[in-house]
C-alpha cells in the first residue's frame, strides 16, 4: 500500500479541490500495483455530491462573504462542509479479488477499529455511509467503482467550525425530519470529545499523522511506502483543475433540472422571479410583481433565457436592455442579487 500526499515541491497544499483532483488523477493514471491512500486537510470548503443541485444544497451568499470555496466531487452522496478541523482520507484500490460492489462496511472497518483504539468505544457505522457515536455523526463517506477500481473516502470530524458548517449548508428538511434532527449542529459531534486523554490535545495535523501510522500499522514514517507526485503528475492534475474542478460548468452546470422562485421588495414594489434551470442554464423565466413599466416584461424574461446562472453572465444579459423601461428604478445588480441570493 502506498501513501500519496498533496505535496508540491515539498510543500503541503491545503486546498480540498486540489486534493480531489489528485485523487481522481491517480485513480485514472497511477497504477502502482498496490492500493493507494491519500490523506488531506483543507481550508474551509463545501463539497457537493456528483448528482446534487449546488444552489439548493449550499448557502452560496454566506460562503462568498466568508471565503468558503465550493467543489463538486465525482462520487455521489450528500453535501459536506470541510475545514482544517477535519481529517480526510481517500483510498484507491483494484478490485481483483473482491466484489466490485459499493461496500461502505468494508471501507469503514479499519477506521472503526482504529478509532476504538483511540477512545471512541461506541463508534459504529450508521445508515448507509456514516459513522456515529452516541447517535451523532463523526464521519461521512463516499464511494464509487470505475473501470474495476474502487475510489472511496471519508472525513473524520475532529473539531470542525460548527457555526460555519451550519451556515454554509442548506440540509434537506425531509431528511432531517426523518432522523428526528432539528439542525446540522444537532446531527454532528466532534470526535475529539471521545478521544483518550493522551490524544485529546492533538492538532489536526498531528491527528492525521497518527491515523496514517495506524492505517499502515507502522511505528514511524520510515516503514511507509510513499509515492511522490512528479512534475508530469502535477501537469495532469493542473489540467484537471482547469478543465473540471475550477470550472463553473462542472460545479454548477452539472446540477439537475430544477425550478425555483425568488421574491423581494424594492423601491419599485414587489418583484418575484421564477426560473426553470437545467444544467445551470435558464430555460424559462417568469417575472411577476406590482411594479410599473412601459414595456412588455416578457422581453426581460427572454433576455434571461439561455443564460448561465452565474453572476457575470446574468449581469451581461441584463445590460443588453434598458431595465428601467420594464421595471422602473431598479439596477441590474439588484435583480441579479435577488436571483442568486
Amino acid at each position: 500500500m502506498y501513501l500519496i500526499e498533496v505535496k508540491r515541491n515539498g510543500k503541503y497544499i491545503y486546498d480540498g479541490a486540489v486534493a480531489l483532483a489528485v485523487q481522481v488523477y491517480a485513480q485514472k493514471n497511477l497504477f502502482l500495483g498496490e492500493d493507494m491512500v491519500f490523506p488531506y486537510l483543507t481550508e474551509p470548503l463545501v463539497q457537493v455530491g456528483r448528482y446534487q443541485n449546488a444552489r439548493e444544497e449550499a448557502n452560496l451568499e454566506y460562503m462568498k462573504e466568508h471565503g468558503i470555496n465550493l467543489v463538486r466531487r465525482d462520487t455521489g452522496g450528500g453535501t459536506i462542509y470541510l475545514d482544517m478541523g477535519g481529517v480526510n482520507f481517500c483510498f484507491v484500490s483494484d478490485n481483483t479479488d473482491v466484489s466490485a460492489d459499493i461496500n461502505f462496511d468494508r471501507m469503514y472497518e479499519p477506521a472503526i477499529q482504529i478509532l476504538k483504539e483511540l477512545g471512541l468505544k461506541n463508534v459504529e457505522k450508521s445508515g448507509r455511509n456514516d459513522l456515529h457515536v452516541d447517535g451523532r455523526k463523526v464521519s461521512g463517506g463516499a464511494m464509487n467503482v470505475v473501470n474495476g477500481r474502487t475510489y472511496s473516502g471519508y472525513s473524520l470530524l475532529l473539531d470542525v467550525d460548527e457555526e460555519k458548517m451550519e451556515k454554509s449548508l442548506k440540509p434537506n428538511k425531509k431528511k432531517m425530519e426523518s432522523k428526528g434532527i432539528k439542525s446540522v449542529r444537532k446531527r454532528v459531534i466532534s470526535l475529539r470529545e471521545y478521544l483518550d486523554e493522551e490524544y485529546k490535545n492533538l492538532s489536526s495535523i498531528e491527528f492525521c499523522e497518527l491515523m496514517i501510522l495506524k492505517i499502515f500499522n507502522a511505528a514511524d514514517r520510515s516503514e511507509i511506502k510513499t509515492y511522490e507526485l512528479t512534475d508530469k503528475d502535477w501537469a495532469g492534475i493542473d489540467k484537471l483543475m482547469a478543465e473540471k474542478y475550477s470550472s463553473w460548468d462542472w460545479t454548477f452546470g452539472k446540477s439537475p433540472r430544477f425550478k425555483y422562485s425568488k421574491d423581494g421588495r424594492f423601491s419599485i414594489g414587489t418583484l418575484d422571479i421564477t426560473l426553470d434551470v437545467d444544467s445551470g442554464i435558464v430555460q424559462h423565466a417568469k417575472i411577476y410583481g406590482d411594479f410599473f413599466g412601459s414595456c412588455e416584461i416578457s422581453e426581460v424574461e427572454e433576455v434571461l433565457e439561455g443564460v448561465r446562472l452565474k453572476e457575470e453572465d446574468l449581469t451581461e444579459a441584463l445590460s443588453s436592455i434598458d431595465l428601467q423601461k420594464y421595471l422602473g428604478s431598479i439596477t441590474k445588480e439588484e435583480v441579479v442579487q435577488l436571483i442568486l441570493e
